[in-house]
């Protein structure tokens, strides 16, 4: 009989989502999620890696504040008052696609002039961004910035038990030590291995053995991820 799995995390409500776990790299950020609205400014800036859980912890602040929250290429600036009507706006990937600067620099302002709050995230440093328009370079690079580091191997495990918990699997820790040591190093990339095996188990009406699991892994990860 499998053993009963345990979460090495302790585990935070995220207000309507899935938990989210607290680990030394996201510590930092989930605290200025929690600090909100005693914000030492106006805005705030995530940044971190793919896959390193910004997108979530910006929805936890989303549905603490009320923010509308959209990809920042998609902020169009005759609809900034509107996307600031609960004076909270989340905008993401502000590094990674074309953005209307000019939008971005008007919310900035709004937010400033009627005390709302916009956080931001990216996945680079501000001084890395390709901001053309020096007085949005000059607003953003005096927002706080907080980093997201890549997740540490506490949280990755936690999080493969925590999906596996959430499907009703029943897993054996050496099945879970088994995967924990191939899969890819990022959330996201956890939750969509975790499916796959559970698609795969329910197509053939296995259950999650280490066999299964390694026949599952050779094809998905492979040859990136090789057998012992």
């Amino acid at each position: 009989m499998s053993r009963q799995l345990t979460f090495d995390l302790a585990l935070r409500p995220a207000l309507g989502r899935e938990d989210f776990f607290v680990s030394p790299s996201n510590s930092a950020a989930v605290a200025l999620v929690d600090q909100w609205p005693q914000w030492p400014s106006y805005g705030a800036i995530i940044v971190g890696p793919e896959g390193s859980g910004k997108t979530h912890l910006a929805s936890v602040w989303q549905q603490s504040s009320g923010a509308v929250l959209k990809t920042a290429a998609a902020l169009n600036r005759n609809k900034v008052p509107e996307e600031l009507a609960s004076n909270a706006l989340v905008l993401e990937d502000v590094d990674q696609q074309a953005i209307d600067e000019a939008a971005i620099f008007h919310a900035l302002n709004l937010a400033k002039q009627n005390n709302g709050f916009i956080l931001l995230t990216a996945r680079r440093q501000p001084q890395q961004w390709a901001i053309q328009l020096p007085d949005l370079r000059s607003r953003i690079l005096a927002l706080p910035v907080t980093a997201i580091s890549s997740p540490d191997d506490e949280l990755l495990r936690s999080v493969l038990v925590k999906h596996f918990a959430d499907r009703q699997i029943s897993v054996g820790e050496d099945v879970i030590n088994y995967i924990f040591r191939r899969m890819p190093r990022s959330l996201q990339a956890v939750g969509q291995l975790v499916k796959e095996l559970d698609t795969k188990a329910l197509e053939h009406g296995v259950e999650m053995t280490r066999p299964f699991v390694a026949r599952v892994l050779e094809q998905y990860l492979a040859p990136e991820f090789p057998e012992d």
